[in-house]
């Protein structure tokens, strides 16, 4: 087990006119559970390679356990892979594939043999050991995967997008057992994902990046409550946060015809920056749906996903000059626990919760405010 540093760590692709790691600062803590989230393109399985001694580290450095690993060769880094793909030989049964990185090693077969027992045990395998990859499921493969990583006793685990090739309900179970095991096992572990609700379910902490750049590193709880800036907020949550610019105004923001009013703080903030408009960021739990009459934000029900224990309701501003942060007609999420809260083409009133709303800059796309 040991802590990893990135220190300004960077990384830029033969002929390409970016970087695709920029400038990467990130302190992982020994046996600490560190997710890797972003977009396509956003650097993310780029520094879990450069970590891994996959993709050579263009500048900056890092480190792990103390020691600099800039020209460490993969074999000597110490670092076990969990690929997508799963990468296992077809011809060898589950037992001889995890094991099979310590019969390289030069690894006495009683002792091979015990590694792998104890972590068939482990990932509730031991019943499946002389099967071979062919007659397993996808999970069960994954599995595998895991298992061959875990006999090999790493300072470090990495996980690049190991879930992605299974179907949604087993995606779920996966990541739970995966998430348990690392506890258990406490070896710091790096795990690289698109999938922000896999981020947040698994991560002791998340390093969000966009276009090789980090943005935020916290806890998950963390994230969600005070994001940095509009990228975060509209990333993190699912429903993403409702993000659009709205003029400001005395006591709040217009939004409309309506006004939206703001915390004391929030209103002080706005000052101190001398702006006249702001980015405002409404999450759609925290949206309360009432009748027209009501004081709120006016908005016409466009759509209703019943989901059984709850409703999402998606729905348009009458004034169509209300814009979303990417300069588009604005539209709004709201959840609710009710079913059927509104129909399609009723206009309704939103009221948001005391406390709830995000400001942020409107070209920055910063955070304002506490």
């Amino acid at each position: 087990m040991a802590a990893i540093s990135y220190k300004n760590a960077s990384c830029i692709y033969e002929g390409a006119d970016k970087l695709a790691v920029d400038s990467l600062d990130l302190d992982i803590q020994d046996g600490e559970f560190v997710v890797l989230v972003g977009p396509s393109g956003s650097g993310k399985s780029t520094a879990l390679r450069m970590l891994a001694g996959l993709e050579e580290i263009d500048g900056g450095a890092i480190e792990i356990g103390g020691k600099n690993m800039v020209g460490v060769p993969s074999k000597d880094r110490d670092i076990a892979m969990v690929f997508q793909n799963y990468a296992l030989y077809p011809n060898k049964t589950v037992g001889e594939n995890m094991g099979f990185a310590l019969k390289m090693r030069g690894v006495g077969l009683e002792e091979r043999n015990r590694k792998v027992q104890e972590a068939a045990k482990l990932l509730d395998l031991t019943e499946y050991l002389d099967r071979k990859p062919g007659k397993l499921s996808g999970g069960q493969r994954q599995r595998v995967a895991m298992g061959r990583a875990i006999v090999r006793e790493p300072q470090v685990f990495c996980m690049d997008e190991p879930l992605s090739n299974l179907d949604a309900k087993l995606r779920v179970q996966t990541r739970t057992q995966i998430a348990a095991l690392q506890r258990r096992l406490g070896t710091t572990t790096v795990y690289v994902t698109h999938d922000q609700v896999e981020a947040m379910t698994m991560g002791d902490r998340v390093a969000i990046l966009k276009d090789g750049r980090l943005q935020q590193f916290a806890s998950p709880t963390e994230l969600y409550d005070h994001p940095v800036n509009a990228f975060v907020a509209g990333f993190i949550g699912s429903p993403a946060m409702n993000l659009f610019t709205v003029p400001v105004a005395s006591g709040g923001v217009r939004v409309g015809e309506r006004l939206v009013a703001l915390e004391r703080d929030q209103l002080t903030a706005i000052a101190a920056a001398g702006l006249d408009e702001v980015t405002l960021g409404l999450r759609p739990e925290q949206l309360e749906i009432g009748s027209a009459e009501d004081d709120g934000l006016l908005v016409q029900v466009d759509l209703v996903e019943e989901l059984g224990n709850e409703s999402y309701l998606y729905a348009s501003f009458p004034d169509r000059e209300i814009r979303a942060i990417d300069g588009t007609s604005a539209t709004i999420v709201a959840r609710s626990p009710q079913r059927a809260p509104a129909r399609i083409g009723e206009t309704v009133t939103l009221r948001k919760r005391e406390g709830s709303a995000h400001l942020f800059h409107p070209e920055t796309g910063d955070r304002i405010g506490a």
